[in-house]
């Protein structure tokens, strides 16, 4: 690490990005990318040492070798929470680290309205209204409702205060237990099947690792409760998808709400679709005003640590994805 790194910013919004760089770091030379293409040459160009990247046109085409594989680059800061975009890499030669925590408060308020729109049958009233007809209608409250959570980091730490607040019985997942003042309780991984058929509201929040690819599969929704409803903000691929619609055809479930889809935008075709009692978003669901330059602060606040020699922080662990 050096105290002037030669500094990329890799975002299809660089000019906020570099507003933030240039008032927290006016002293540095900074270079800005709004293309995957680009990125290769410009972080051989300037020999780039430091890298700040948003997946912001998918995963397909994100430059991974251009960061992972570069002789030049010692660090890349996410400009997200996930990094299975940039599969492996090698922690003894380059330091990844993510924006954790950026938008936990938006995506847990996205998790509480998936459970209100289900519980309230939002969708439903919708539906009479279109057809003009009056009466038909109930609604349940979440009040008393059990919510296990999947993954305990800053998002599902966030979903769980969210819940408890509103009354709910708030059971989680993490690999590491520990008693925690928002969980009434935490287990271990290995508990995922007792726990499926206790919960009313299962929330996803995991990143996608070799050990969650598929975690949701067949025999998670064969112990889920049929009242049960999945929410998935977690990455595509944790939960098997075609399981997932086979759960639907045979009620398994009560339903879904998911922001994440294996392939990405979700195909036209794709049967998900379809389905009434399933609401999809376009992987949206951290997507808010104002994330992407929070995310640049982190950035910057780290980005002085790098300079001066201290521990940054959210370093990744590429076994742990966390």
């Amino acid at each position: 690490m050096s105290a002037d790194p030669s500094v990329i910013l890799h975002t299809d919004r660089p000019a906020a990005a570099l507003a933030v760089l240039k008032e927290t770091h006016p002293d540095l030379t900074v270079h800005s990318c709004d293309s995957y293409a680009a990125l290769p040459e410009l972080i051989g160009r300037v020999s780039a040492e430091v890298v700040y990247s948003v997946r912001f046109d998918g995963t397909p085409r994100y430059p991974r070798q251009a960061l992972v594989e570069s002789p030049t680059v010692k660090w890349v800061s996410v400009g997200g929470s996930g990094t299975d975009h940039l599969g492996r890499w090698d922690p003894e030669r380059l330091t990844v680290t993510n924006a954790a925590g950026v938008a936990a408060g938006m995506l847990a308020e996205y998790a509480l309205g998936a459970m209100l729109s289900f519980s309230l049958d939002l969708r439903g009233f919708e539906r009479r209204q279109q057809a003009r007809q009056w009466g038909g209608g109930r609604v349940e409250p979440i009040e008393g409702k059990t919510v296990l959570i999947i993954g305990l980091g800053k998002t599902g730490t966030a979903v769980a205060s969210r819940a408890q607040a509103m009354g709910m019985q708030t059971l989680g997942i993490r690999a590491r237990p520990k008693a925690m003042a928002c969980l009434d309780e935490v287990h271990g991984p290995d508990a995922l099947p007792t726990l499926l058929g206790r919960a009313d509201f299962i929330v996803c929040c995991v990143p996608l690792l070799p050990g969650t690819r598929g975690l949701l599969g067949a025999a998670a929704f064969a112990a889920m409760k049929r009242s049960a409803v999945l929410i998935d903000i977690s990455r595509g691929g944790v939960v098997d998808e075609a399981a997932l619609l086979a759960a639907l055809d045979g009620k398994q479930i009560k339903g879904a709400a998911l922001d994440v889809f294996a392939a990405e935008p979700l195909p036209a075709d794709h049967p998900l679709w379809s389905y009434e009692n399933v609401a999809i978003t376009p992987h949206c669901a951290a997507v808010y005003d104002g994330w992407d330059i929070k995310s640049v602060r982190m950035f910057a606040d780290n980005l002085k640590r790098y300079r001066s020699g201290a521990p940054l922080e959210n370093v990744v662990s590429p076994e742990r994805g966390y």
